[in-house]
């Protein structure tokens, strides 16, 4: 029970690693507010958690929203009393596997832009603003890429994920004296997510398996990213087992980075 008596807000919670999150999260004892853009996924996530006897809400929030965000943070501290961890999971990839730094449009910039780099910065915004109106402290765990870390292709996506780490590092330091913990989970490629879909790609012709046996073969341990490897870190950098840890960009990568 890791976190027992906390309260949490997972964006994306609707599938992938925000919704493996927070099951997770509900299994350590959190309360937890599932928040996505498709209200009826965050739901299912609720459901789940319930039949697993945690406690959940779903919240539709658009993260490029600021009255979004803002209300998102509202009904955590309406509903519970209270925020202790705000996971800003949200993201999207570029339109098309594979595209070239070249062919991406003002529009494609300014969409990646708008979910994977203000939506951070929203959540950042709004969890900061609560926990120093509560005045003990808070977590913040945000989801950047090993495509901000180094050259991993998706040239603007891992431009949007860059600012992202830039900002987690920042805050971090900023925020410190204020009990604010500030980190970063960065994945490399998780091919049985919806991540792609969710940005609006056709994966109707994608075969999934051999793009997990592809980026598999990518990493010195040799199996490809889950959504679970993914929970598990989230739970330990917002637990306080992690109370001394603070402006880590941690690689969930199976080694990719290391070599």
């Amino acid at each position: 029970m890791l976190l027992q008596g906390k309260v949490a807000i997972i964006t994306g919670a609707g599938s992938g690693v925000g919704r493996a999150s927070a099951l997770r999260f509900g299994e350590e004892g959190a309360s937890v507010i599932c928040s996505d853009i498709d209200l009826d996924g965050a739901k299912e996530t609720v459901a789940q958690l319930e039949a697993a006897g945690g406690s959940a809400i779903a919240e539709r929030c658009d993260v490029s929203e600021d009255r979004d965000v803002a209300a998102t943070v509202a009904t955590a501290a309406d509903r519970f009393g209270r925020l202790d961890i705000m996971f800003n999971n949200v993201g999207i990839p570029t339109p098309r596997l594979g595209m070239a730094f070249e062919d991406h449009t003002v529009e494609d910039l300014d969409r990646l832009t708008a979910v994977n780099f203000r939506g951070v910065f929203l959540g950042c915004k709004y969890a900061v603003l609560q926990f120093k109106k509560q005045g003990d402290g808070g977590v913040i765990l945000n989801t950047g890429s090993v495509a901000g870390l180094v050259g991993w292709g998706g040239t603007v996506y891992g431009a949007t994920k860059g600012a992202v780490h830039q900002l987690t590092k920042a805050v971090a330091v900023e925020a410190a004296p204020f009990g604010i913990r500030v980190n970063a989970i960065c994945p490399a490629g998780m091919p049985y997510t919806n991540f792609m879909a969710a940005g609006g790609m056709d994966t109707s012709s994608v075969d999934i398996e051999q793009i997990a046996q592809h980026t598999g073969s990518m990493h010195p341990l040799g199996r490809p990213i889950t959504a679970e490897d993914c929970a598990e870190a989230a739970v330990y950098l917002c637990s306080d087992a992690a109370s001394n840890v603070t402006g880590v960009l941690l690689p969930i990568d199976g080694g990719y980075v290391a070599r």
